[in-house]
């Protein structure tokens, strides 16, 4: 007796990961008045999770999530200077999301380096994980 063959579909979703390691940046952010002043040393990482399958297919910049674009990104919001490293965090992911739609989650840490905390600390750090369907615009 012959066996009757099944056709099976599989049908995947090329997801994957991009990041931008240790964006090295010189900023103002926080809450004494020496850091609005002399500014200190700064490192942020991004991460970002998106459909790479076209891309990966297509060897098309336009098919991808551009890291100069999200590098750009970074430079201009850690150039509007704030107290919080949560606001500039803040900032980063959802302008990140606003103007990358196929991006579906984001991980952003903004880490402040030699932070005047009267002690050795190499350095404080805020990290912020949003997925696009946390995010909410004004």
């Amino acid at each position: 007796m012959g066996r009757k063959a099944k056709t099976v579909f599989i049908f995947a979703i090329s997801m994957g990961k991009i990041f931008l390691k240790n964006i090295r940046l010189y900023a103002f952010h926080g809450c004494m008045d020496e850091e609005e002043k002399i500014g200190s040393d700064y490192v942020v990482n991004v991460v970002v999770h998106s459909n790479l399958e076209k891309s990966s297919s297509t060897d098309a910049l336009g098919d991808t999530v551009d890291y100069v674009s999200l590098h750009a990104i970074v430079k201009e919001e850690m150039g509007i200077r704030a107290k919080l490293l949560e606001m500039v965090a803040d900032r980063i992911i959802k302008r990140i999301f606003k103007e990358h739609l196929e991006v579906s989650m984001a991980r952003v840490k903004v880490a402040k380096q030699n932070p005047p905390i009267g002690g050795n600390v190499e350095e404080v750090a805020v990290e912020l994980e949003l997925e696009r369907s946390g995010v909410k615009f004004d």
